[in-house]
């Protein structure tokens, strides 16, 4: 298993709606920082929506992940047809041994048969290309219902981005998507979290926290994930809160970025499979 940085482990530096920093990181910026951090992968993530970048940039930071031997997964979000195809084209320009799709995007929210539908059309593309399709488990739809898209398209072509915090937006907790999901993950979003009660009493807060000291028990989703042997990737990312400026959040996320590089190096080197 290979450890990951990607996109959103920056999402402050790389410029969040209402909070854009000077000099956002560029893609070649981020892949150099992988580099320096002796990461072997990089996932893009939708808040660089590499179809809108300059083909300069993007034929840069893909000159720069062959030369540093770093292996790049294209991400994005919205699972509609012609999206999905230009993005599969992008995929097999980096040679992403996946396509992560977050399903929705705004107003744009397929239901299941749908989703399902356009997976199976689009499949023989997938396999032309030799690139699965990872749909990540994202707010809306509960784990069983992700799990039957997988079994109801193609389980070897299809699988999962298992992000360890979102399905809280499902009311779903991670001791219960883990073993629902894991059959089929191939690639872990690593995201820790602190859940604390406010102060008066009536409601949760849920917020990022520094890698390793939240809530999130990676030692367990791991030891989940390993019997199956099909998880080839730990991805970092983070929800950093936002402090008092926007300089002091992104130099808070940059060192709990380090932060997370280290813990991830330091549990997958303890796995064999």
């Amino acid at each position: 298993m290979d450890i990951g940085l990607s996109t959103y482990a920056f999402p402050w530096a790389i410029g969040v709606e209402g909070y854009q920093p000077d000099s956002p990181l560029t893609l070649p910026e981020l892949l150099q920082l992988c580099e320096a951090w002796e990461v072997p992968r990089f996932q893009i993530g939708d808040n660089i929506p590499i179809h809108t970048l300059p083909a300069s940039e993007w034929q840069e930071a893909l000159a720069l992940a062959d030369r540093a031997g770093i292996l790049l997964e294209v991400g994005t979000r919205r699972l509609e047809e012609n999206h999905l195809r230009q993005y599969l084209q992008l995929a097999r320009e980096a040679r992403s041994p996946f396509l992560r799709v977050v399903i929705d995007e705004g107003d744009y929210q397929p239901g299941e048969e749908e989703v399902v539908r356009i997976i199976r059309k689009l499949l023989p593309e997938f396999k032309e290309a030799r690139v699965r399709l990872g749909l990540e488990n994202h707010d809306r739809f509960p784990a069983l219902t992700l799990r039957r898209m997988v079994e109801e398209t193609n389980p070897v072509w299809v699988g999962i981005c298992l992000d360890t915090s979102n399905s809280l937006g499902a009311g779903e907790g991670l001791r219960h998507i883990v073993p629902v999901l894991g059959p089929y993950v191939f690639n872990l979003h690593y995201k820790d979290i602190t859940i604390k009660r406010v102060g008066h009493k009536m409601g949760f807060q849920v917020e990022g926290c520094c890698p390793g000291t939240g809530s999130i028990p990676l030692d367990f989703v791991l030891e989940e994930l390993i019997p199956y042997g099909r998880c080839q990737s730990v991805t970092l990312e983070q929800w950093p809160p936002l402090l008092n400026t926007l300089a002091e959040t992104i130099a808070q996320e940059r060192a709990w970025a380090m932060q997370g590089v280290e813990l991830l190096k330091i549990h997958v080197n303890q796995i064999s499979y």
